[in-house]
């Protein structure tokens, strides 16, 4: 079992950059593989970005790709999303999620763990 925590959230001016943090508990972090999502007032969860267990392959939705960057440092428990050129639209809460499965996978029913959210809002 995995207990993660997002940190990094907050205001930003449409075009600046924001960097998420979340950090898992427990000594398997190595063992998920780790994701971000987002969800806006009235929309459903999205997927966001994921990075395989040891980081050699990422994946991301085309609404982010070239912008956002996910990463993760298995010595520190974390996966980090850094955001640049953001925009009114990616505003929403953004969740980290763990999954024991090393695929592909933006179906949030495939993770298992999940985070309580941190809230990005891009004024215009």
């Amino acid at each position: 079992q995995v207990q993660l925590v997002e940190s990094g959230g907050g205001l930003v001016q449409a075009g600046g950059s924001l960097r998420l943090s979340c950090a898992a508990s427990g000594r398997t972090f190595s063992t998920y593989s780790m994701a971000w999502f987002r969800q806006a007032p009235g929309k459903e969860r999205e997927f966001v970005a994921q990075i395989t267990r040891i980081g050699t392959r990422t994946y991301y939705s085309d609404s982010v790709k070239g912008r956002f960057t996910i990463s993760r440092d298995n010595a520190k428990n974390t996966v980090y999303l850094q955001m640049n050129s953001l925009k009114p639209e990616d505003t929403a809460a953004y969740y980290c999620a763990a999954s024991g499965s090393n695929s592909y996978t933006g179906r949030a029913a495939e993770y298992a763990y999940w985070g309580q959210g941190t809230q990005v809002t891009v004024s215009s």
